[in-house]
């Protein structure tokens, strides 16, 4: 049956409308970017099957252009549109972070080094730039290595905190492994930062480990 002989409130689009995105529930959301099924199935049918095939709603706004493209009713152009729509929220959330002194948006920080970093399949070495309020001037990736690591080097985050001018800096990591606690290596490195940095005076404000499910805090840990 077509989603337009559905009961008004149960249709994805209306149900939006009247309570808010945050009472859809994966399938609907899923369904209104589709917007339309492919024979035999609706929208919300055919956004319940690729979710089924894909895993969950994740795997499928992470799969690659070939795993997507293979998916029953997708193709490039669906691809290339959902990866506008992923990176509009991205620069949404780094939006958000530049209105804001980021010692008191916490969560939003997390928020947004999840969007940047949790998806990557090695690990990122990364910084935020901040100024002597503690707004954000600049995100940066600096490192790059592979799924067990990544080499940093404190001569180099010296360079990029005097290019940019800023005050204080919150350094992120992402964990492919999926597990976000802290490693004693993540610990000497942030050591060494802070000396570093120190010297110039520019201030560590904390350092998060983006894991799966979860970001770290080594100042919500007391480890700085």
């Amino acid at each position: 049956m077509s989603i337009t002989c559905w009961p008004e409130a149960e249709r994805p689009r209306e149900k939006l409308i009247a309570r808010g995105a945050e009472a859809l529930s994966d399938a609907e959301l899923l369904a209104i970017f589709l917007r339309t099924g492919c024979v035999g199935l609706s929208a919300v049918d055919l956004a319940r099957r690729l979710l089924l095939d894909f895993g969950s709603l994740r795997a499928l706004l992470e799969a690659s252009a070939a795993e997507f493209c293979n998916g029953k009713g997708l193709g490039m152009a669906k691809y290339t549109q959902l990866q506008a729509v992923l990176e509009m929220s991205r620069r949404h959330l780094a939006e958000t972070l530049r209105r804001d002194t980021l010692l008191t948006s916490s969560d939003s920080v997390k928020r947004y080094l999840q969007a940047q970093l949790r998806e990557r399949r090695s690990e990122v070495f990364a910084a935020l730039f901040l100024d002597s309020q503690h707004r954000l001037i600049h995100f940066e990736e600096l490192f790059q290595g592979t799924i067990d690591g990544a080499s940093v080097y404190p001569r180099e985050v010296v360079k990029a905190a005097l290019r940019h001018n800023c005050a204080a800096m919150i350094f992120a990591h992402n964990h492919p492994s999926g597990v976000a606690e802290p490693s004693e290596a993540d610990k000497s490195l942030t050591r060494s930062l802070q000396k570093a940095l120190a010297l110039i005076d520019v201030r560590v404000l904390d350092h998060l480990v983006v894991g799966d499910a979860e970001v770290r805090s080594f100042a919500e840990l007391g480890l700085l």
